[in-house]
């Protein structure tokens, strides 16, 4: 299978191309190509050429403009005032005004199954103040807002778009970015063109871009080094020592703001009946069954960080309270014992990409050793996240790709009824702590209350993280202005070197 993928690519790469066609690479097909919807890591990576935010990041993870040129809070930080840039087009031809800007905000809040609700906090209402200005008006102060505005939330349909869901949308989504999608072929491409009205055009130097999902990390970098693929995400640890001496090949490294975890069913329906999900002793021999730095040393050359947080050790709003539990395979079947078993079963859903099946099977292992048998059920992503938010799992493994502000990476996990927490963890608690740091912009008390959460959720267990990578790209020998930031997202701005 990997040997036919790499040839079918070689195939692709003979045949004749325009000038400028890049190629990239991605680890899965993403699930809908809407900003109010998606869920997906892969998503974010073709929004990044679709569809331009209100600000974005840049490598020192300060916040700066994108299609927003200025900000500022009133009324005691419950409104926050964004002044759009002049000259901004949709891809339908409509022109970016404050009430353009309104009504793709409200967008976010309106939709039925909007992922995009839960970040942007209490929103009371979103009115245009100006020709190039829009409010967001807030029923209490929300810290996370403007960050929250730096990822899918900041991103803006046209007012003609907005109106329009499913399967319509899907075909022609009209963003305000510097590339449009033209075709998709579910599980094998996605095919985007430049927008020549787009308002940093001169930045832009690709005709057009493919992406291909390439769950198989060698099959990625075999494609990468025959020339068939321009870039590749998520470089397997495995192959960085030989991609460093590949001088076909660069590899592109940064700090990341990911984490992978396990995610348990708590209370979505009969596949949560089980021990793991009835039990918070089967949870805390689950975890005490793993060792977090053996693990990442054997699946990924000891690059990653081991971590039970959002965040890794070390970090701002890491709750040293709660540090890194080692493993303890005594206590953990001590704790099975008193649960009533002697052996626990449960399915882990996997999806079907190299770095996922290589932890998992560690996992496997190692919880064997503490009276688990653990059925491995390999998924692709997408299809995995709907089973998720159908609660069509016992447990899964997954990443969260991270943001800069800690409530987008717990509050729309652990917080009560919302979106993204697909195994109904609820703890009302935890969201009284979660609220008080999303209304408070000093840092001390929003560490003291995400302190608080993390030592009621880290011993509930809805969700057992493990460790935290670092951000591996690769490009071709060719390709310049890559720009290594921490959200693993490849920006095409300033992208040059693709071939036809």
């Amino acid at each position: 299978m990997r040997r036919l993928a790499v040839l079918l690519f070689l195939t692709c790469l003979a045949m004749p191309a325009a000038a400028q066609h890049l190629r990239i690479g991605l680890t899965s097909d993403p699930d809908v190509l809407d900003p109010t919807l998606s869920r997906t890591v892969a998503g974010r990576q073709v929004f990044a050429a679709m569809c331009d935010k209100l600000v974005d990041i840049n490598e020192r993870l300060e916040i700066v403009p994108q299609l927003a040129t200025a900000w500022r809070w009133e009324d005691g930080g419950r409104a926050l005032v964004l002044t759009l840039r002049d000259g901004v087009r949709f891809h339908d031809g409509e022109a970016l005004t404050g009430e353009a800007a309104a009504i793709g905000l409200r967008r976010h809040i309106e939709t039925q199954g909007s992922t995009r609700r839960a970040e942007m906090g209490p929103v009371r209402d979103v009115v245009a103040t100006g020709p190039l200005e829009v409010t967001i008006r807030l029923t209490e102060p929300f810290a996370p807002l403007l960050a929250a505005l730096a990822d899918r939330a900041g991103m803006l349909v046209s007012p003609r778009q907005a109106q329009v869901t499913g399967a319509e949308f899907q075909r022609a989504p009209a963003c305000a970015g510097p590339f449009r999608l033209v075709r998709r072929v579910p599980q094998d491409a996605m095919e985007l063109e430049r927008f020549d009205d787009y308002w940093d055009r001169a930045n832009i130097h690709a005709a057009r871009i493919t992406y291909r999902p390439i769950p198989d990390a060698t099959v990625r970098l075999a494609n990468l080094r025959a020339g068939a693929i321009d870039i590749i995400e998520r470089i397997s640890p495995s192959d960085v020592p030989e991609m460093r001496r590949d001088r076909r090949v660069r590899l592109i490294e940064a700090p990341s703001l990911a984490s992978f975890y396990i995610a348990i069913n708590l209370a979505n329906g009969a596949r949560a009946e089980g021990p793991l999900g009835r039990d918070p002793r089967v949870r805390e021999a689950f975890e005490r069954s793993i060792d977090r730095r053996a693990l990442v040393n054997v699946a990924f050359e000891g690059l990653w960080t081991p971590g039970n947080q959002s965040v890794p050790p070390g970090h701002p709003f890491y709750a040293a309270s709660v540090p890194v539990p080692p493993r303890d395979v005594a206590r953990a079947r001590a704790l099975l014992r008193e649960a009533g078993h002697e052996r626990v079963r449960f399915r882990l859903s996997v999806p079907n990409t190299t770095d996922y099946l290589q932890a998992s099977e560690v996992i496997q292992a190692m919880a064997a050793e503490a009276g688990f048998d653990i059925e491995l059920q390999v998924i692709e992503t997408a299809t995995l996240l709907r089973q998720w938010t159908a609660g069509d799992f016992e447990a899964l493994i997954i990443q969260w790709s991270g943001r800069v502000d800690l409530d987008a990476n717990i509050y729309g996990f652990k917080a009560c009824g919302v979106p993204l927490n697909g195994g109904r963890y609820c703890n009302r608690d935890v969201d009284a702590a979660l609220i008080e740091a999303r209304q408070s912009v000093d840092p001390a008390t929003r560490a003291a209350a995400y302190d608080r959460a993390a030592r009621l959720y880290l011993a509930d267990r809805p969700y057992i993280y493990l460790w935290h990578p670092r951000v591996l790209h690769g490009t071709g020998a060719a390709i310049e202005g890559l720009r290594p930031v921490p959200d693993g997202l490849i920006r095409v701005q300033g992208l040059r070197g693709a071939r036809g």
